[in-house]
């Protein structure tokens, strides 16, 4: 299940790069908020500490109750940033190193 959230929010966050209406965008934001905060909960589960921050970071930068105004550049380059390090972690996951 881990895999297939990470697989369909980069491609929901590789479908920004095109003209899609606004209410596209804003449906991105809340399902990215939303798979950012299951992804973090299973990291906690699993220990990940690391992954977990990453993914609690990530939801706040996306959740669309108090927007965080990049512009549309920005935002398209966090898009892919973040699409392609979603694919990378499904073949090389991020791990907490233990003291």
């Amino acid at each position: 299940m881990n895999k297939i959230i990470k697989i369909m929010l980069s491609i929901l966050l590789f479908l920004c790069l095109l003209d899609m209406p606004y209410g596209f965008y804003q449906l991105v934001r809340f399902v990215a908020l939303v798979c950012f905060a299951v992804l973090a909960y299973w990291a906690y589960k699993e220990e990940n500490n690391a992954e977990m921050i990453v993914c609690i970071i990530l939801a706040i930068l996306f959740q669309p109750f108090a927007k965080i105004a990049l512009g549309r550049m920005m935002w398209n380059i966090v898009d892919v940033v973040i699409g392609f390090a979603l694919l990378v972690s499904l073949f090389n996951p991020i791990k907490s190193k233990k003291l």
